[in-house]
């Protein structure tokens, strides 16, 4: 029993898989859909074949909270300036050898007894209200995992006029991301590259399904913004970067908010230096000049280009500092002050 919850730990049969031959199951809950044998567990380490049925080991596992900026999702066009009620739980569906949370992306669920606790999703409503959280942001590791609590917990969020927020590498299969779409109004999709090889090389996945999901989600009315982590000399060039500034433009729109992160040495790639600021700015440049009106650079004190400006005249909109906005122009309707310009926010 958990003190602070008051909630056991369960374990849940999981959605979105099917039985076949010999008790095996397979799982379309992420992209990998792996097929499972008897008492084996997936790519994610958290979903397990018991007697032909599968299972969700982490149910109701949390082991990261905390009330963030919308902004640290990052989120720059969604509830600008508002709180995020923000949880993760362990275990992940990538291998990513530059993690900056491998300590519970890797986690196994026989280690987590002693760095997780048990909640239920009452208590994350409740919580995120009396922290006047506008939104939950399911994050720290890969939610699609969580699924059955996370689509729960969602569906009561929603409920109470709470908004709700993936964090997410994209690889959710069609099928789940439909099953979630009612309930789910925000994504931070990690676009890591634009190439098949490094997704294979560092992430242990594709990346046609990432650009599927986030196209996907875009059509479904999910508010969506795309953050790649630019590591030097791995998926920063300018061919690599302008296909990938393309591809947003004619999937998803040139309004879709893209965020360039600067990388710093993590976890099995501590021998990479960090992205020299040069490579960021030339992403930004490369954005623009591919049409796409709202480009940010993230992980950069200081930087201009964590403002929001008009593309039309260049007026600064939203001024921010780090994680936080500082101040806002956007006259009404969202509408630039000194052009009238509509700048896409969304605030519900």
């Amino acid at each position: 029993m958990n003190e602070r919850t008051g909630a056991l730990s369960i374990i849940k049969e999981a959605m979105h898989y099917e039985s076949v031959e010999n008790n095996n199951v397979i799982c379309h809950l992420c992209s990998h859909e792996c097929k499972i044998a008897p008492k084996s567990r997936g790519i994610c380490k958290v979903r397990e074949n018991r007697d032909g049925r599968l299972f969700s080991l982490i149910y109701n596992t949390v082991s990261s909270e905390a009330l963030d900026p919308v902004e640290k999702k990052p989120l720059y066009h969604f509830k600008p300036g508002s709180l995020s009620y923000s949880l993760g739980t362990i275990g992940c569906n990538f291998r990513c050898k530059n993690c900056q949370n491998w300590q519970i992306a890797r986690m196994s669920v026989e280690q987590s007894p002693s760095y997780t606790k048990q909640i239920t999703s009452e208590y994350v409503v409740s919580k995120a209200l009396a922290l006047n959280a506008e939104s939950i942001a399911w994050t720290y590791n890969e939610p699609t995992i969580w699924h059955e609590f996370t689509y729960e917990s969602a569906k009561l969020a929603n409920e109470k006029g709470l908004s709700n927020i993936y964090v997410s590498n994209g690889y959710i299969t069609p099928e789940a991301l439909k099953h979630l779409s009612p309930y789910l109004d925000a994504m931070s999709i990690d676009i890591k590259s634009f190439r098949n090889k490094f997704y294979e090389q560092v992430c242990g996945a594709s990346l046609e399904p990432v650009l599927k999901s986030t196209h996907l989600a875009k059509k479904l009315g999910i508010h969506v913004e795309i953050v790649t982590l630019l590591i030097p000399n791995m998926n920063d060039s300018s061919d690599e970067i302008r296909e990938l500034s393309r591809w947003i433009f004619q999937k998803l729109g040139p309004d879709t908010p893209i965020h360039f992160s600067r990388f710093h040495p993590q976890h099995e790639m501590s021998n990479v230096g960090p992205t020299p600021i040069s490579i960021l700015e030339n992403a930004y440049n490369i954005a623009r000049d591919e049409g796409l009106d709202f480009v940010y650079l993230g992980n950069v004190p200081g930087s201009k280009f964590v403002n929001t400006f008009c593309p039309s005249c260049g007026e600064k909109l939203i001024e921010r500092d780090v994680f936080s906005v500082n101040s806002s122009k956007l006259g009404e309707n969202y509408k630039c002050f000194k052009c009238n310009r509509f700048i896409p926010i969304k605030t519900k």
